[in-house]
């Protein structure tokens, strides 16, 4: 897991990372092999294509010269993952996070009986990376229905935070951009209505402002006020432990798992400090991590 995360043109080229992710592919298309840390099936899911499809997106954006061959494999993925998903996709055209076979394997607590319906999470976010990858499947226009009509049925004050993040990937992607703009004001207009979400620093586990809006230019920044970013990354610089790693606050499935969520949230925590102009950080490259 960690030498797909710590990726720099300068030791690790964009190609290798690609070969990396790829070895999560299984033969039915889909991504699975414990490519999400919480969940150590091997079997494909909805949510290890997720991460997959981000963890792709962040290799393209690490190395703005990332050559044909790399975003030809890329695509190829996203290709392979859309077909997958489309065997998995429910009658309402959405899609569940896991899939049952998943109480099998070991996994997080949050996982429960790994029995979910269809949800904006994870069907949101899948839908908004597989288009920027170009891809066209025939199922895609009723995922984004489902997505529509899920969101102006959403009560701002029943949602997560990773519910909310797909949401406001799909707003920002959305071609409609009034529809966009009141659903983003409506459902951000009462932060603390927003469970698993920490618009100030708290205890326990929970998203913050800098998950949302990890750059100070991104649009949604000028939502949060501007002490609640400012604490959040004083005790993000704080919390990088004697190792020169971060910790995170859920229990993961096992001490592998956990070093693997440690060193994603290292390198997250690195590229959220060098977006904000730390001191430690302005000097690295912009490259440094994908």
């Amino acid at each position: 897991m960690s030498d797909l995360f710590f990726t720099s043109p300068g030791a690790v080229s964009a190609a290798a990372a690609v070969d990396a992710l790829l070895a999560y592919r299984n033969d039915d298309g889909g991504l699975g092999q414990a490519l999400e840390p919480d969940l150590r099936a091997p079997t494909s899911h909805p949510l290890a294509v997720d991460f997959g499809l981000e963890t792709a997106q962040r290799i393209t954006e690490a190395d703005a010269g990332t050559d044909h061959n790399v975003r030809r494999r890329l695509r190829g993925l996203a290709d392979d993952c859309a077909t997958w998903l489309s065997t998995v996709l429910t009658d309402e055209a959405g899609l569940p996070i896991v899939l049952p076979d998943a109480a099998a394997y070991a996994r997080a607590a949050h996982w429960g009986d790994c029995r979910f319906d269809a949800g904006l999470n994870p069907t949101a976010g899948i839908v908004v990376r597989l288009r920027r990858f170009g891809v066209d499947a025939p199922w895609l226009a009723a995922a984004e229905r489902f997505c529509v009509d899920r969101i102006e049925a959403m009560p701002a004050d029943e949602m997560g935070g990773h519910t909310l993040a797909n949401i406001l990937a799909f707003l920002v992607s959305a071609p409609d951009r009034s529809w966009a703009m009141r659903q983003r004001d409506r459902l951000t207009a009462d932060w603390d209505a927003v469970k698993s979400f920490h618009l100030y620093p708290g205890d326990g586990y929970g998203l913050t402002p800098l998950d949302l809006a990890p750059a100070p230019d991104d649009r949604l920044r000028a939502r949060f006020p501007q002490k609640a970013v400012g604490d959040h990354l004083t005790v993000l610089a704080a919390d990088q432990q004697s190792d020169g790693g971060w910790g995170i606050t859920w229990e993961a499935p096992g001490e592998e798992a956990t070093q693997e969520w440690r060193a994603v949230r290292t390198v997250e925590a690195m590229r959220v400090l060098r977006l904000n102009g730390h001191p430690d950080y302005v000097d690295r490259p912009s490259s440094a991590v994908v």
